[in-house]
């Protein structure tokens, strides 16, 4: 019995043992294995929200927010671009954007002005800087009509630019259209009205240029180089014509008629007797009623057309390609003389003394000052 006893027990006892034991490590396996896992799925956890986190900040949630201007300096490395991006709020984190632009294959940004919007996608904001810096545009509108001295003017409202130098430029005979005579430094009359756009790297020099340039392939283009002008004038001479037909015209259809007058009466030796030379010779001071009074057309000047004959030294204003064409091309007719007839400025037009003086009458009756 107790043998049997013992056998039992030490049959039983080795048994319960021996699945006692193995039972035994796999519960400490167990604990391993789980506490394993649980950091595991503790790592996967904090990837996954660190993940996320990167990703909000690479590509923040909501519209971009308002433009701001920003100047890269010269020299700047990709961490202090990414600061100064940072400090405007445009990428919100500094490390990750820097790091962003080296796992994407790192970049050379140019130094200059870039326009950028708050709260920016990474991607997009590097897509801007590799585009390279803005260039910024000044614009400037040069009228028919003005004076070398009224252009200059003009450029002179443009911040960076300076009046004074442009009108040095534009009369130092340095910068000369192909239709300027030698003798002739000022480009009075010789640069193109239209609107003008530049940067930043082009000074009073280069704008001049571009307009003697501008003003040289329009009146090729109307035929200046080709087309010998009426009454054997000079190509220059025919510029003169057409600056006092843009300073003398108000409406289009009498451009060719107030041509044909100025060739009349060169071709028969009469002073032209045109106010605009006056007013010219004056300074282009105009009296607030517009009128040119008969104390006025004594000034001494070579550019006084009613004191002297023919055309004046040089162009008294930059005509248009319009006004270009009706100094080479004067509408046929045997006119003498205009007088302004209406109020929008359209002129009526005569052939002898006699009929001028009637439509001036005409005109005063209707209450047109001429």
């Amino acid at each position: 019995m107790s043998g049997a006893l013992f056998d039992q027990e030490e049959g039983t006892g080795p048994g319960r043992g021996g699945q006692g034991r193995p039972g035994g490590k796999g519960g400490k396996g167990g604990k391993v294995l789980a506490g394993l896992g649980l950091v595991a799925g503790l790592l996967v956890v904090g990837v996954l929200v660190a993940g996320l986190w990167v990703k909000g900040k690479i590509d923040p949630s909501g519209p971009p927010g308002e433009p701001v201007a920003v100047t890269v300096p010269e020299g700047s490395t990709t961490s202090e671009i990414a600061e100064l991006l940072a400090a405007e709020g445009i990428v919100s984190d500094a490390t990750v954007f820097g790091y962003y632009v080296r796992f994407s294959g790192g970049a050379s940004f140019q130094a200059g002005e870039y326009t950028l919007s708050r709260n920016s996608a990474m991607g997009e904001v590097v897509e801007v800087l590799d585009a390279g810096p803005q260039i910024t545009f000044d614009q400037l509108t040069v009228p028919e009509g003005l004076t070398l001295e009224e252009v200059a003017e003009r450029v002179g409202e443009v911040e960076r630019f300076s009046a004074e130098r442009f009108a040095e430029l534009a009369t130092s005979g340095d910068v000369r259209s192909e239709y300027q005579p030698d003798d002739v430094d000022s480009l009075e009359g010789l640069l193109f009205p239209d609107t003008y756009r530049f940067d930043e790297t082009e000074d009073e020099a280069a704008l001049l240029r571009r307009m003697v340039e501008l003003f040289d392939s329009v009146a090729t283009e109307v035929g200046y180089g080709s087309t010998t002008p009426p009454g054997g004038l000079s190509p220059y001479e025919a510029i003169i014509v057409a600056s006092l037909v843009e300073s003398e015209a108000r409406v289009p259809e009498d451009r060719g008629k107030i041509s044909r007058v100025i060739h009349n009466r060169l071709e028969e030796g009469m002073l032209l007797q045109i106010d605009a030379t006056v007013i010219y010779a004056r300074g282009g001071q105009r009296r607030p009623d517009g009128r040119v009074l008969f104390s006025d057309l004594e000034v001494d000047s070579p550019y006084n057309t009613y004191r002297n004959p023919g055309l004046p030294p040089t162009p008294i204003a930059i005509p248009g390609r319009a006004s270009l064409e009706a100094a080479l091309n004067p509408t046929p007719g045997d006119w003498l003389y205009y007088v302004k007839y209406e109020e929008n400025g359209a002129h009526a037009f005569s052939e002898t003394n006699a009929e001028h003086n009637q439509r001036i009458a005409e005109a005063k009756a209707r209450g047109v000052n001429p």
